[in-house]
């Protein structure tokens, strides 16, 4: 799960370093994100969560056990609303919070000029992975605010004022968590988190690659 867009409210702390006279390094084009590493990192969710959900009750970590799936029309536009409330609440609250906007700072930094394929590329491959293992396996083994809990404490970041990404994961695991229960299947909540990541993340590399095209 990503947040929205950057902000860079004290500058920037590569130029202010560099010496008079010489052209700052650029950091972003010479720190590029390991989108292959994160890759595999889901798949390794997805492993987990076929393991458990099978250990579990010996199905696939997809459906709500007992559930009936709402239509298929139905689910994929639930899927779309929510990502896209969800980008909205992000944006509204990065900018009524500088928390945030430090926190989405230090998340664009991280991610660095990723391309625009990659981004969503990335955002589908943690949708997948994270709703398998926390929505199609770990809520119906250890319920909505178990689940919610672990997958706001895989979103912590150390640092200070960096703690703030594992609440927002937490309000938004419950919400994709309800949605699991009441779709009753992953489809919506998968969808929902794609849009989320995937607009968010494109929007950074989108800021990150105009910064590193004006350095």
């Amino acid at each position: 799960m990503a947040e929205g867009n950057t902000k860079y409210p004290h500058g920037d702390s590569d130029s202010a370093a560099a010496p008079s006279g010489r052209r700052p390094a650029n950091l972003l084009t010479e720190r590029r994100f390991p989108v292959g590493l994160a890759w595999g990192f889901y798949a390794a969710m997805a492993a987990i969560a076929l393991l458990w959900r099978g250990f579990w009750d010996g199905q696939l970590p997809w459906s709500v056990p007992g559930a009936s799936p709402l239509p298929l029309a139905v689910r994929i536009v639930a899927g779309v609303v929510v990502g896209l409330a969800a980008v909205g609440a992000s944006r509204w609250w990065i900018g009524q919070s500088e928390r945030a906007s430090r926190l989405s700072e230090e998340l664009g930094r991280m991610l660095g000029p990723m391309s625009a394929s990659a981004a969503w590329g990335l955002a589908l491959a943690s949708g997948v992975g994270e709703e398998l293992l926390f929505r199609g396996a770990a809520q119906p083994a250890l319920g909505i605010v178990l689940a919610s809990l672990l997958f706001a404490a895989v979103h912590y970041l150390p640092g200070p004022g960096l703690w703030i990404w594992s609440l927002y994961a937490l309000a938004a695991g419950l919400v994709l968590g309800g949605l699991f229960e009441w779709t009753g299947d992953a489809l919506a909540p998968v969808v929902a988190h794609a849009v989320l990541n995937g607009v968010n993340l494109n929007w950074l590399a989108r800021e990150n690659r105009a910064r590193a095209g004006r350095s």
